[in-house]
């Protein structure tokens, strides 16, 4: 998989998150906080394989930006 970076939290510290990245399979990677509460883990399905991350609102903008698309052939 190559990522590209997309978009880095600008309110975040230097070696901090969250971070959004595109890949060159059409879907996204975003490193964030890990959720580790219970009450919140217990209201989602979560299959083997997989996890979660809590990005904040302020993030969204990275999604919107087609233009930032890479080649995904």
């Amino acid at each position: 998989m190559r990522l590209t970076l997309i978009g880095k939290d600008p309110d975040s510290n230097p070696t901090g998150s969250p971070t959004v990245y595109r890949t060159d399979r059409a879907s996204w990677v975003v490193q964030g906080w890990a959720v580790t509460d219970p009450e919140a883990l217990a209201q989602m399905d979560i299959p083997d394989g997989e996890g979660c991350v809590e990005i904040p609102d302020r993030m969204a903008q990275f999604f919107r930006q087609a233009d930032r698309d890479v080649d995904n052939g």
